[in-house]
């Protein structure tokens, strides 16, 4: 009954994480159509109050569930399936931490510029498209996670 119950804690947790993930996304590429500061800030604070209160936790559900499940199952964690798996889970980390940090620079210079009713500097822009390209790794991984998760090939 363990083994279920870990399993849909594990299976919830991803949920949370891939969907956090996408709508956060998505809410973020759209505020970028509008670069007005007081936009960008509004999304941002929300952006990373979520990246806090679900991302983070569900990182971490995510792992130990995984783990304590492929220990478990018998499946080990050094070939097959569950290293590739993990392998890419650790990409997709690899990828959020400079992401959340990305998040929250651009959150103050959102802040910044709408306090002095200035536009969006430059730097604002770097950071937004480094963020977007860190994404695109860290979403193709996730995706592939949960192709291994569901068929474990060979």
């Amino acid at each position: 009954m363990d083994y279920l119950w870990i399993k849909w804690l594990h299976i919830v947790s991803s949920t949370i994480l891939f969907g956090t993930g996408v709508g956060i996304a998505f809410f973020k590429w759209r505020s970028d159509k509008d670069s007005t500061p007081d936009v960008q800030a509004s999304i941002l604070k929300i952006v990373v109050t979520a990246d806090w209160c679900f991302t983070l936790p569900a990182v971490v559900v995510q792992l130990a569930t995984g783990l304590w499940l492929a220990e478990a199952a018998g499946f080990p964690l050094s070939r097959g399936w569950v290293l590739w798996a993990l392998i890419l889970y650790s990409i997709a980390g690899a990828c959020w931490l400079p992401v959340l940090w990305l998040q929250i620079r651009m959150r103050e210079l959102a802040c910044h510029a709408t306090l002095q009713a200035i536009p969006l500097p430059a730097e604002y822009d770097r950071y937004r498209r480094c963020w977007f390209a860190l994404g695109v790794p860290a979403f193709i991984s996730l995706l592939i996670v949960f192709y291994l998760m569901v068929f474990k090939p060979q």
